[in-house]
């Protein structure tokens, strides 16, 4: 399983009679932002795959990791997290902003509820910006084409896909969004990933029944993929050590963190 954000196609609209992604993932993490169907989802996928919570966590510890690393030492100022699911504590934003002030920050959803928090939590900084666009992962050049009117596309861009493309089960549409949202950013522009695994090495193997669970009783279906198909969506980038390895690992302190079954990586276009 992945932290999580709905792209599927259409106007979305909530529903609290099955479980959500966002709002499950938002339960592991602690939050209150979810129903009692994604307490008792997010539940039996615990128990069947008891490191699904220690996922969770390694993916908002790589969140804050990478943005540090790309605002205090790379100097990027602008952000697009496309996929950035409920609020929670120490936002990309917040991040940024703490570091840079006048660091812009597009965020992207489709989910209502997403919607709604983040319209009421996701503030700014005097100097800089927070936008959220209610639009489709799969679609990246509607996404671009409206991120540009907050975010200056002549200069470096974060791009944010943290647990999003294994929500994208075709593997070659995932990586052409990939392709698509790099090739409209400049040289100098980041991408940052992070994507459930099925790989035994680092665990891996008990997200196959988690997600037929989770395929068979929530929304929306997700996937996992091999340490090779994700460096499959890194082509013609250049990754920042320590390269693609298990997010909990990523620049981690202490350094002998434990592997999760979930990748994290940042790669520059050059």
């Amino acid at each position: 399983m992945s932290e999580g954000h709905s792209p599927a196609a259409g106007p979305a609209r909530l529903n609290t009679s099955v479980a959500h992604n966002a709002r499950v993932w938002n339960h592991w993490l602690g939050g209150r932002d979810h129903y009692e169907v994604d307490r008792q989802v997010g539940e039996q996928v615990a128990g069947m795959f008891p490191v699904i919570r220690e996922v969770a966590r390694a993916d908002r510890g790589f969140l804050g990791r990478a943005v540090r690393l790309l605002a205090a030492e790379r100097g990027i100022r602008q952000f697009l997290d496309i996929g950035t699911g409920l609020p929670t504590a120490e936002n990309t934003h917040e991040i940024a902003q703490r570091i840079a002030p006048e660091s812009r920050i597009v965020y992207v959803d489709n989910d209502p509820i997403v919607l709604a928090h983040a319209r009421a939590l996701l503030t700014s900084s005097p100097e800089g910006v927070t936008d959220y666009l209610d639009a489709d992962v799969r679609d990246p050049d509607g996404i671009v084409r409206r991120a540009a009117e907050t975010l200056d596309l002549t200069r470096p861009v974060a791009v944010l896909l943290l647990g999003v493309l294994n929500f994208v089960p075709d593997t070659a549409e995932a990586r052409e969004i990939v392709r698509r949202l790099m090739a409209a950013v400049p040289a100098g522009s980041p991408l940052v990933l992070t994507h459930p695994t099925y790989d035994p090495d680092v665990g891996g193997e008990g997200n196959v029944a988690a997600m037929e669970f989770w395929n068979a009783h929530a929304t929306p279906p997700i996937t996992a993929r091999g340490r090779a198909e994700i460096a499959g969506f890194l082509d013609g980038l250049e990754l920042v050590e320590p390269g693609l390895v298990p997010c909990s690992q990523w620049r981690a302190e202490p350094a002998s963190a434990a592997p999760v079954p979930q990748f994290g990586v940042v790669a520059v276009k050059p």
